[in-house]
């Protein structure tokens, strides 16, 4: 680990002030520490603001939430108006890392997390998210666990959070804190995409604080869930995972929300599955006809076309869990 000062802010101005000349923002800790411990991260200057007041979690317009950033994950899956509301977001929640790290970590560094791609923590390896230019060791390499959506010659490495994909399929928000104000940018063009820039992963400005994500309302009722499929049952990131939400009245899909995990290199939303179920009624054939929608323009690598079926399969499955069957 190289070294670092470091200072523990008492508001969020003196937080803005150090991240303006440059500091790194810290809370939990539980991706940066280890990525400075790999050397892959050096900052100069940590800046700790678990102590700021962005703690809470508050239903807004007829039925929204606005989750702080500094919420643990563990205290957000448990939170009464996150369980009834949307238990899309708790199970996604609770499907990540260990309890030990659900504890610590919080909802703006979950979503702020780098890519698991081994060659990104490898410093030995070429890698473009690290050193722009040099090369990606992934696409030629042992990629089983690689995107096979939103890739590009410069980069295959996958998002790894669940709660993304939850945020995704919601349409949420991300509230950001900077030296000029307050602005919101939506989830779907938080992260981004790698394109000949993969080192740029999110639309945080210079010294920005996430403050808050936000889920707008939803009509009711909503019925949704998060599915993981992974190569052992804990602590392991997803292969993939479907993330879904449906408003059914009168026997009719009236709105869809379909978004994957473990695929692409940012949460995916499903478009074409969802236009397929909109206006259908429930039935184990309309979630296998959307489904086939789920892998539309993928790009399997040599170790991972198997995520392409695996893809749909989950898609089909978890409709089926949250739709039911008329």
């Amino acid at each position: 680990m190289h070294p670092f000062t470091y200072t523990k802010a008492a508001d969020t101005r003196e937080a803005l002030v150090a991240g303006g000349r440059g500091g790194r923002y810290i809370a939990g800790g539980t991706t940066l520490v280890d990525l400075m411990r790999e050397t892959v991260e050096r900052p100069g200057a940590l800046v700790d603001i678990s102590g700021l007041p962005l703690r809470e979690v508050t239903v807004t317009g007829r039925g929204g939430l606005r989750i702080g950033a500094l919420v643990r994950m563990a205290e957000a899956a448990a939170h009464p108006e996150v369980r009834s509301g949307y238990p899309l977001v708790s199970q996604a929640l609770e499907l990540s890392a260990s309890a030990q790290l659900r504890n610590m970590a919080t909802i703006g560094g979950n979503i702020m997390q780098r890519t698991r791609c081994t060659y990104f923590r490898d410093v030995t390896a070429v890698c473009n998210k690290r050193e722009p230019g040099s090369g990606c060791a992934a696409l030629h390499g042992f990629n089983r666990g690689h995107a096979i959506l939103g890739t590009s010659d410069s980069c295959v490495a996958t998002h790894p959070s669940d709660l993304a994909v939850a945020l995704t399929a919601l349409d949420a928000d991300v509230h950001l804190l900077g030296r000029e104000g307050e602005r919101t940018v939506p989830f779907a063009e938080f992260l981004l995409r790698p394109g000949s820039t993969p080192n740029r992963e999110q639309a945080v400005r210079p010294g920005e604080l996430i403050i808050a994500v936000e889920i707008p309302a939803h009509p009711r009722p909503l019925k949704s869930g998060y599915l993981k499929v992974r190569d052992r049952q804990s602590y392991e990131f997803a292969l993939t995972s479907a993330a879904v939400a449906l408003h059914i009245r009168g026997g009719v899909v009236r709105e869809a929300k379909v978004a994957a995990g473990g695929v692409g290199t940012v949460p995916w939303r499903l478009p074409a599955v969802e236009r397929r179920l909109i206006g259908g009624r429930p039935s184990d054939g309309l979630w296998a006809e959307a489904a086939e929608y789920a892998a539309d323009g993928a790009r399997p690598l040599a170790y991972n076309g198997f995520k392409a079926e695996l893809l749909k399969r989950t898609v089909e499955r978890q409709l089926r869990i949250v739709g039911g069957t008329a």
